[in-house]
This record gives structure tokens, sequence and C-alpha cells, in this order.
């Protein structure tokens, strides 16, 4: 997969993407999740993923390595590592922007509960 030139905006039910890099090595993103919002209770079978908040509060829901869903409260500046397979869920305490740093496998999204009806497998 080449590298874009450009961002591409993906509209998202919770608010959007802006993939700003995409590689066959790594993708970044900007993730925009309104306030009150959450993301899909997921895990990935391949995808690593890093967060960094940029603006907002950020709640963040991830299992240990026990399996035992932690919640962590994040604001700017504040970051993550969201290993493969972990369970875990973005939730927006107020409006709130993170960069998002990932291998690039965009399709791999295992939904376990979902607000908007996306629960399975996931074409991105």
């Amino acid at each position: 997969m080449a590298d874009r030139e450009s961002a591409r905006r993906v509209e998202k039910p919770w608010g959007h993407e802006l993939i700003w890099a995409h590689t066959d090595r790594y993708v970044g993103k900007l993730l925009v999740i309104e306030a009150g919002h959450r993301l899909s209770l997921q895990k990935h079978l391949k995808k690593d993923e890093s967060i960094f908040v940029v603006r907002g509060k950020l709640r963040l829901v991830l299992g240990d390595e026990a399996g035992q869903l932690q919640e962590i409260d994040l604001g700017p500046g504040e970051h993550r590592r969201i290993p493969t397979g972990r369970v875990h869920r973005f939730i927006a305490l107020e409006r709130v922007e993170l960069m998002e740093v990932s291998t690039p496998e965009l399709d791999d999204v295992v939904r376990l509960e979902d607000d908007y009806g996306r629960k399975g497998r996931s074409e991105a």
C-alpha cells in the first residue's frame, strides 16, 4: 500500500477520523469523538495501537493482562498503548481529539458491544 498524499476524513456515528498517514507499515489518525459518545467495546486480532490525547477528556476502558476491564481517565498530553488482543473502548467525557498511531490493519475490528448497531467483525 502506498503512502497517501492527502489526509482522508471518515465520518463515524460518534464523530470522525482524519487519516493523515497510511503506509504498509503504520497508520496515523486524528479521532474526534463528540461529547457523550463512545466507540465500540472492541479488540483487534493483529492491530497494535497507541493513543495520545490532544484536547478534551477521554475515558479509556482497557482490559488488563487478566482480562479485567479498567477505566482510565486521560486528559491532554496523556497517552496509552493498546496491545493486540486487548479489549478496549474510548468514551468522550467531553469533546475529545486524540492521535492514534497503529499498525496498518484498518479493517481489523472485532466489536463486542456497539451503541450504533455495528456488532461483530468490521470493515473499518
